[in-house]
């Protein structure tokens, strides 16, 4: 089977403050991955720069629209096809035909939505057409937003089972340090008994991005979890992608520490979904989290049961002081949980095939 690999270019790499595409990059990242498709990788590309460029190109019209939400949805709307016209011409000079997918929160909502947009997005890799991804400005509001396009990037990548994630910016990679302090160097391996993600990381986000390191730490270490290689790495350097796969250290790097079924996959990009929520007692805290023995969530182990959930419906786990310990698939509704609450003997709320847990 071919490898793939979910590459995210930033909207700072793909845009100038002006909000134009820079053709100069966006052809030459779009060569490095044409000659990776040639050497028969599967390539999902999800792109920034849509509100960037929609904002070149909308000019004086925007000072019409007051509301900015508003205003953010005309500079989507015109800027994807700007941005979608100079992909499909960059990569048709390559031989190679590109498809639009436009998504939002809702697509990862149910197992059906989510299984939807697989099938469609593995038929485009199955037939070598490189599918462009971005999240849909145009009606995505704040509850329907990812955090940025590197979440975005971090769910299709566990979706559709990438073997490698770049995750590319305009920084080297993750720094163990002040980035302006002399000593501070990139970190090549991120190590999580090493590095503290509070230690390394300067909170903020770029101005044209909505992330920031610390977003991109916390996708790159839930992905590599998943079964997928991360490296965030500097999309400007012109040899980014051979540097990347080749010999040569390039960014920061985040081996694989975990393997998942395709449904804990779904589960983990699920839990923003959760239609209620059930606390757990410490000992069924403990045994969840036993790395050595598989559980499944049983009603002895609960301690209340929120919300109104169905038989299906994605729920949140909460260890006593209400920290969140992951996620799974009801079994049964909240009616008859509430019922079986506290008593031995009976059939778990989550097995444990359809439990995801954070750590």
């Amino acid at each position: 089977m071919n490898k793939r690999i979910v590459v995210k270019i930033g909207s700072q790499v793909l845009c100038d403050r002006d909000g134009a595409l820079n053709r100069e990059v966006l052809s030459n990242l779009v060569g490095q991955l044409a000659g990776m498709c040639a050497e028969g990788w599967q390539v999902l590309l999800v792109s920034s720069g849509a509100v960037a460029a929609g904002n070149g190109l909308a000019g004086d019209r925007l000072q019409r629209i007051s509301d900015p939400v508003v205003r953010k949805q005309v500079m989507a709307a015109t800027g994807q096809v700007r941005l979608m016209e100079s992909y499909r011409e960059l990569f048709q000079q390559h031989d190679l035909p590109v498809a639009q997918v436009l998504a939002t929160k809702s697509d990862f909502q149910t197992r059906r939505h989510y299984l939807n947009m697989r099938g469609c997005i593995e038929a485009l890799l199955l037939t070598g057409i490189v599918p462009v991804v971005n999240e849909n400005d145009v009606v995505a509001v704040t509850e329907l937003m990812f955090t940025d396009n590197d979440e975005l990037a971090g769910l299709l990548a566990g979706m559709v089972k990438a073997d490698l994630l770049c995750l590319l910016g305009t920084v080297p990679g993750v720094f163990d340090g002040e980035p302006d302090d002399p000593v501070t160097q990139c970190i090549e391996i991120w190590d999580d008994e090493r590095y503290q993600i509070e230690d390394v990381v300067l909170r903020g986000t770029s101005v044209l991005g909505r992330g920031g390191m610390h977003n991109k730490l916390a996708i790159a270490r839930r992905t590599a979890k998943l079964g997928t290689e991360v490296v965030i790495a500097d999309g400007t350097d012109p040899q980014i992608m051979s540097k990347i796969l080749g010999k040569d250290n390039a960014g920061t790097r985040f081996p694989v520490t975990g393997d998942v079924s395709s449904t804990k996959r779904w589960l983990a990009s699920a839990d923003d979904h959760a239609t209620g929520s059930v606390t757990v007692n410490a000992g069924a805290e403990k045994a969840l989290l036993d790395k050595n023995h598989l559980a499944s969530l049983l009603p002895v182990g609960i301690e209340a049961v929120e919300g109104r959930f169905e038989r299906g419906d994605v729920i949140l786990i909460l260890n006593p002081a209400g920290k969140v310990l992951g996620c799974g698939q009801a079994r049964y509704d909240h009616a008859k949980a509430k019922k079986l609450l506290g008593q031995r003997g009976q059939k778990p709320l989550i097995h444990y095939d359809y439990l995801y847990l954070v750590d």
